[in-house]
């Protein structure tokens, strides 16, 4: 009788561990599971193949263009800036993000800092499939197991579309993404068919003045001054091409014979000192006060970062260079969209005003 106890006890002891194993087991084949479900594959704009969180919730980008874009669709994912923005028409709790540096025309990023930061990935722009060794290779060498993410086409206005998209799929934002491609969309489309109907006897000639001298600038071809064509202007500038910043040096002597009917101005002292300078009085531009200081808080309108903040510089540039044709353009009412579609801040009327005329009481009158 004890002995078929024994045995029944025995049964029962064998079975409890069995049991026990096996559930070990599959808690185990549940968590491989699980740990395998927390990430995905994705293709880069590179076509690199990059296993990358489900959840992206910490975003560092290495330039500009690229962080600009995860502000405009998910600011509380972005850890930092490349640079410190102007401090206007934007929260402070944005405001404030640390400064991580990057590489772009300032090479001034360092390694050991982002990586400190625990970002889920790292998001590199700038990159074209001719440079990917030097550059996403090492890129991610460097960052080790923090995913790097190839962004392309983040400093062309005239595709800015794709960036948009590929990075709100990435952040998990694709209504978000689809409201600001909306707005991208329409604006490029209205102005682009308005401007196409303009002779190439009647386009404005357009010379982009940039440093405090107004002798710098970018001429066609360049990126930077991609927004005088996409708008019907004709770029006045001719010389070559230069690669890394792109600004060109040039001298008042070629500006005179350039001649242009019309000068966008990046910077405010060269603004304030054009209609009283010598050296600029014979040049049609400033003759006819067609000399226009671009709108740049918290970035730039027209340039510099040259990325989706210049969607924005789209029906602003048309205007100055075609009142006539964009009479029924409200830029007031854009301005209004787009600060707060994709700067996430609802201006007032006054801050519109502000915006709109930045040399407001510079201009010398003559």
């Amino acid at each position: 009788m004890i002995d078929k106890k024994l045995k029944i006890l025995a049964l029962v002891a064998i079975v409890v561990v069995v049991a026990s194993i096996g559930a070990y087991v599959y808690t185990s084949q549940q968590g491989i599971e699980s740990t395998t479900k927390e990430t995905r594959t994705i293709t880069d704009m590179a076509g690199r193949t990059v296993e990358i969180p489900v959840e992206v919730n910490r975003v560092i980008g290495t330039s500009p263009p690229t962080t600009m874009i995860v502000y405009m669709l998910a600011p509380d994912k972005l850890m930092g800036w490349n640079f410190k923005p102007d401090e206007s028409y934007m929260s402070s709790k944005y405001l404030n993000l640390p400064v991580v540096g990057g590489w772009f025309g300032k090479q001034s990023a360092n390694y050991e800092n982002m990586i400190s930061m625990n970002p889920d990935i790292v998001l590199e722009g700038f990159t074209t499939q001719g440079d990917l060794n030097t550059t996403i290779i090492e890129r991610q060498q460097k960052f080790g197991e923090i995913p790097v993410v190839c962004v392309t086409a983040t400093t062309d206005i005239t595709a800015n579309e794709a960036p948009i998209r590929f990075l709100g799929e990435i952040l998990g934002e694709e209504e978000k993404a689809a409201e600001l491609i909306s707005f991208y969309n329409k604006i490029t489309d209205d102005v682009t068919t308005q401007v196409s109907q303009i002779p190439e006897s009647e386009k404005k000639r357009v010379y982009y003045a940039e440093g405090p001298q107004g002798l710098m600038t970018d001429p066609k071809g360049s990126t930077h001054s991609q927004l005088i064509e996409l708008c019907g202007g004709i770029n006045v500038a001719k010389c070559p091409l230069k690669k890394g910043m792109g600004m060109r040096e040039v001298s008042i002597e070629q500006v005179l014979k350039w001649d242009p009917d019309v000068i966008i101005a990046r910077d405010p002292i060269f603004y304030k000192n054009a209609f009283s300078n010598p050296l600029w009085q014979n040049v049609t531009a400033v003759k006819n006060r067609e000399v226009h200081l671009t709108p740049d808080a918290p970035f730039c309108w027209f340039d510099r970062p040259h990325g989706a903040n210049r969607i924005i510089g789209i029906p602003w540039t048309a205007k100055i260079l075609y009142p006539e044709r964009f009479e029924d353009l409200d830029l007031n009412s854009l301005t209004k969209e787009f600060y707060s579609k994709f700067y996430h801040y609802d201006l007032t009327d006054e801050e519109v005003y502000d915006i709109l005329n930045p040399g407001k009481g510079d201009k010398n009158e003559g």
